[in-house]
Parts: C-alpha cells; sequence; structure tokens
C-alpha cells in the first residue's frame, strides 16, 4: 500500500485555521533565521536589512519598481546586463505599496515578500493536504522553510512571490477552478520565466480533462452520468468533495481526482445521483465546465507570453528579443552541458572534487525524490509542474551559485520527503525540524555575508 492508497476524513474548519500549525512554524523558522542573520552580519559589521534589500537580485527589481525599465549595465567583456530580464509584477507590488506607504522602494520589496512568503506556505500546505491530509502539509511546509537557501523566502527576490502563485494555482487545479488557475498561472507568467511550468501543469491537466471526459461520454450510458455527477458539489469546485475516507488512519492518502474528473463517493444505499431531480433539469453543466477548462486554458500562457512580446517590441528585436536580453546575462537553455562541465572541473582538484560529490549528490536526491512522485502516482499537475522546474533550473547554462535558489519553487518535490517525517513520532518529528531549522539558519547568515546569491 503506498501513501495514496486511502484518505484521511477531512477538517470542516476553514483552510487558514487547519494550516495555521503550519504557518506558525514556518514563521518560527523565519524568524530564527532572521535573528541568526542579524547577529551574523554585525559581528562582521555588515547590515543583514542591506543584505535582504539592496543586493543582487533585490536592487534591480526595487530600481525597476523606482525607475522603470530601460537601465542597463555594460561590462568590461562586452556583456549587457538590462533589467528587461527581471519580469514585472514584483516591481509593480513594490512600486503600489510605496505609493501606499511610508516605504522605500527596498523596504515594500521586504514587505512583499513577507506576506507572499506566508501565502506561498499556506499554498504549499492545501496542496500537501488535499493529496496526503494535514499533518504531511505541516510536513511539507516545514521543510520548505528549513531548506539550506530557506533565507531567499525572506529576501526581497521573487522567489516566494512566484511559489504563492504556483502552489494556489495547483491547488486551483486540484479542485477543478480552472478560472482561477488559469489566472493564477499568468501572473506566475508575470514573475518569472519559469512561470512556463505553471502553464504546462494547466495545459496538460486541461488536455487529460478533455479527453477523459469526450472518452467518458463515449461509454454507453455514461452521458446521463456525467451530466449527474457534473452537478454534485463535489464536481462543480471540489471544495465539497472528501478530500479523505472516513475512517481512514492519519498519513494514508489516495490520489486527488483527476483534473476534471468528479470525486463524488457513493455510500451503499445511497440514491444514485443520477436520480436526482437537480441531475435531470441541469444538463448544461458540462458544457459550462468545458468553457471554463478553456478559458483558464487561453488566459494561462497571456502573463508570459504579454511580457516576451513587450520585450521583444521595445528591443526591435521581435519574439526573440528576450532571449537576446538574457544572453547579455549569459543565460540559456542547453541541456544541462554547461552545468555538466561545471561539476566535471571540480574534480581537478582534491578541495573542489568535494564539492563536485556534493552536487552530483543533490542532483541525484532530486530526481530520486521526482521518480518517487511518479511512482506514487502524484497528481499530474504536479508532476508536469515540478518536471518543467527541475528541468529549467538544471539544464539552464545560467551562473551556477543561482541553481539552489531556482529550485525552490519546486516545491513538491519534497512530498515523500514530507510523508516521511509525517511518519515519525511527533517528538521525533519535532527534533528533526528544530535541528535543520538551525543548519538553516546558520548557513543563510554564512551565505548572505559571503558569496550570496547571485
Amino acid at each position: 500500500m503506498t501513501d495514496l492508497d486511502t484518505r484521511v476524513t477531512p477538517s470542516r474548519a476553514p483552510l487558514l485555521r487547519r494550516a495555521a500549525p503550519a504557518l506558525l512554524g514556518y514563521a518560527a523558522v523565519r524568524a530564527l533565521g532572521l535573528v541568526v542573520l542579524a547577529g551574523w552580519s554585525a559581528a562582521r559589521g555588515k547590515s543583514a536589512h542591506t543584505l535582504l534589500a539592496a543586493r543582487w537580485d533585490s536592487l534591480w527589481y526595487s530600481r525597476v519598481a523606482e525607475l522603470g525599465y530601460g537601465y542597463e549595465v555594460r561590462l568590461p567583456n562586452g556583456d549587457v546586463h538590462s533589467n528587461l530580464a527581471f519580469f514585472p509584477l514584483l516591481p509593480w507590488l513594490e512600486r503600489l505599496l510605496h505609493a501606499a506607504l511610508p516605504l522605500s522602494y527596498a523596504d515594500a520589496g521586504l514587505v512583499v515578500s513577507l506576506l507572499v512568503s506566508l501565502a506561498a506556505a499556506c499554498g504549499i500546505f492545501a496542496v500537501a493536504e488535499k493529496v496526503y491530509g494535514a499533518r504531511v502539509g505541516v510536513c511539507a511546509v516545514l521543510l520548505w522553510a528549513v531548506l539550506p537557501v530557506g533565507i531567499v523566502q525572506s529576501m526581497a527576490y521573487s522567489e516566494s512571490l512566484f511559489t504563492a502563485l504556483a502552489a494556489w494555482s495547483l491547488y486551483a487545479l486540484l479542485t477543478g477552478r480552472w478560472l482561477t488557475a488559469g489566472t493564477l498561472a499568468a501572473l506566475a507568467g508575470l514573475t518569472r520565466p519559469v512561470g512556463a511550468a505553471v502553464v504546462a501543469a494547466v495545459w496538460v491537466a486541461g488536455v487529460i480533462s478533455f479527453v477523459r471526459e469526450r472518452s467518458a461520454m463515449r461509454t454507453p450510458g455514461a452521458r446521463n452520468a456525467g451530466h449527474a455527477q457534473a452537478h454534485t458539489p463535489s464536481a462543480s469546485n471540489g471544495e465539497n468533495s472528501p478530500a479523505h475516507a472516513p475512517g481512514a488512519p492519519e498519513g494514508t492518502h489516495t490520489p486527488a481526482p483527476a483534473p476534471g474528473a468528479s470525486a463524488t463517493t457513493r455510500t451503499p444505499g445511497a440514491q444514485s445521483p443520477a436520480a436526482t431531480p437537480d441531475a435531470r433539469h441541469t444538463p448544461d453543466a458540462p458544457a459550462v465546465s468545458g468553457r471554463r477548462r478553456a478559458l483558464g486554458m487561453l488566459i494561462a500562457p497571456l502573463g508570459a507570453a504579454g511580457y516576451v512580446l513587450w520585450v521583444g517590441r521595445r528591443t526591435g528585436r521581435g519574439p526573440l528579443g528576450y532571449l537576446d536580453v538574457q544572453a547579455g546575462w549569459r543565460n540559456g537553455f542547453d541541456g544541462g552541458y554547461a552545468f555538466a562541465r561545471f561539476v566535471a572541473d571540480k574534480f581537478t582538484s582534491f578541495p573542489s572534487a568535494l564539492a563536485g560529490t556534493g552536487l552530483i549528490v543533490g542532483v541525484a536526491l532530486l530526481l530520486w525524490l521526482y521518480v518517487t512522485g511518479v511512482r506514487r502516482r502524484q497528481p499530474v499537475e504536479l508532476l508536469v509542474y515540478t518536471g518543467v522546474v527541475l528541468a529549467l533550473a538544471l539544464c539552464a547554462s545560467s551562473y551556477f551559485g543561482s541553481k539552489p535558489r531556482l529550485l525552490l519553487p519546486a516545491f513538491p518535490v519534497l512530498l515523500p520527503l514530507a510523508c516521511a517525517l509525517a511518519r515519525l513520532r511527533t517528538s521525533r518529528a519535532v527534533l528533526v525540524t528544530v535541528v535543520s531549522a538551525l543548519a538553516a539558519a546558520v548557513y543563510g547568515a554564512f551565505w548572505l555575508n559571503g558569496s550570496g546569491p547571485p
């Protein structure tokens, strides 16, 4: 029996209340990281505030918020770093908050990061709870918080904003809210180039839903049953569907319903939904659901496509203009060739060989976790999204120090570990979390005061 074979009875409490333990734990981990960073930075004569809000990408975002696009830096080697490489949603939010409150653009970025990181944590909980149950949801959030590069979640970077939009879009897909999923995917596409991963999840889920719906309609007798199921509360929006079977032990679960599929369950002797008056008199609901699905799929790519086309027009280089902008930063997609060479070069001397070995082990662990998710039949939405995030992060020729933070949005890869942590006794799970949080806080302070995230 896998982790997805039975379901836990969900609480009827509001989602925010169910997520409260996860959010409190997340806030405690992030607070610990900031305290350690402040102490470490003070000991080195540096400003933690500057490290969080006014260095690296955070500085580029705040300049876009303040001055708009058009700023670029020409390096001695001929490279051109243009701020057109940075997608606009985070700078828009910084500008909005700066206009509404007496905050600098840098401080506005920190406030946005604080709020959206909590939204991301809540979204991760919602997705994990939907698939595996509340205990795994809490563990998934805590694991995301204690990642070695988790300090980025507290910086004026776009990773937390993107993860929040992606997580809630995936949750909307899992609960059949196509318009919400498409809208959030479009916003994710305005946040980072990896927004393509959310768009891919929406499109694959939509196509599978359409194919299954058409296949069911061709089955004799399935048309009336399909109409009936489409009008139960679970098929309309997924909120009232039982996420877990009554009486199932906590920590064991079954896959979420397929995209667009009904999650209706029947009890022995219960009247068939097809026999209810509502089912007989509302035959147009599948068409309504299909229109919403199609509209959500059409909306999903508009954010990323709109910005890329705008950059192409602004630079005068057409649809490929954004790729030229990224090339100025030495960013591209080479299938992992440059990354493989980077790792291989580590083995030219003994001290660096240890780092090379660590990189290989880390990549192997990521791939193993992803394959584990496939074997445990995670919902296809999560698998598609995670696969695209991993591919774009590992196979890009960007600065290799960025790759750990580029992997932060791939939170579904943590779900197998969250299931394992949830199976531990509470005291042991707390001990593992506390030790991991301390290690992450120390590493985050060391990292930002050293090379830091580019």
